[in-house]
């Protein structure tokens, strides 16, 4: 977890990391971590107190999709929901940058993914200078400031940005290219924004330093082990449900009154 109030350097943290686990360690804590986000999921639905906001952060090729397919591959689609955020349409340019992130937003009992989000309006927009600084620059009280917002609205924020290496990158860009099933993900766009890969660094560690608040602190995963992504991920997620220490709600009626003919 980036500690509210530092500085976060990427420098400073291997993507390679696993913390002492092995892969097949990993994949059996995955297994019971996922077990255990099908029944939060169905108390965090039955209770409807609480929402939960997954947001995903990574340079192109970092695995969000990935993250999403294995770690929420237990949950109940029907309370579950994944947004991606894509260039905006001429409604959305036609309105402050939050409007359309708010919409998508989960509701008490759900469980929402930002598959990139509003973060890319400190991002990308930074990097390509789509806005002038003094208008980006604003946006990172704005973010706090919504975040906040939201937790205060009992809405639990986890942050994850998916640390990999630019070598790591160069890896899957070229197992994409020679994948026939994996093809179509690339794009020459893709490709051409490695060009920029320290600038993408510079502005996602401001995002961390100036964006972990303690409502809705950021957590950097070392991504180049897929599988410890994972199981980096979905214990952060359980530990944070399991917080919220929910309960089923109180029946209104006797169920041992009840009798089924």
């Amino acid at each position: 977890m980036v500690k509210p109030g530092s500085r976060a350097k990427l420098a400073g943290r291997d993507p390679d990391n696993t913390f002492g686990y092995t892969k097949d360690k990993a994949e059996q804590a995955l297994q019971k971590h996922q077990a255990k986000l099908s029944e939060l999921q169905e108390l965090l639905y039955a209770e409807k107190k609480h929402a939960l906001l997954i947001v995903l952060q990574a340079p192109d090729a970092g695995g969000k999709d990935g993250t999403i397919r294995h770690v929420m591959s237990g949950v109940n689609p029907q309370s579950c929901s994944v947004t991606s955020f894509k260039v905006p349409t001429a409604e959305e340019l036609g309105h402050d940058f939050l409007w359309r992130v708010h919409k998508a937003v989960p509701i008490n009992g759900d469980i929402g993914i930002f598959n990139r989000s509003h973060y890319e309006d400190v991002l990308v927009a930074r990097v390509h200078k789509l806005v002038p600084k003094s208008v980006w620059s604003a946006r990172y009280r704005y973010i706090n400031d919504f975040e906040y917002m939201l937790s205060e609205n009992c809405v639990k924020i986890l942050k994850f940005f998916l640390h990999i290496s630019k070598d790591e990158q160069k890896k899957r860009f070229e197992e994409r290219l020679a994948d026939p099933c994996k093809m179509w993900k690339a794009t020459p766009a893709d490709f051409e924004e490695r060009k920029y890969w320290d600038d993408y660094v510079a502005a996602f560690e401001d995002v961390l330093t100036r964006c972990s608040v303690k409502p809705a602190p950021w957590y950097v995963i070392p991504a180049n082990k897929k599988w410890f992504r994972n199981l980096a991920i979905s214990q952060i997620i359980v530990e944070a449900l399991q917080s919220l220490d929910m309960k089923f709600p109180k029946l209104n009626f006797d169920p041992k009154k009840i009798v089924v003919k």
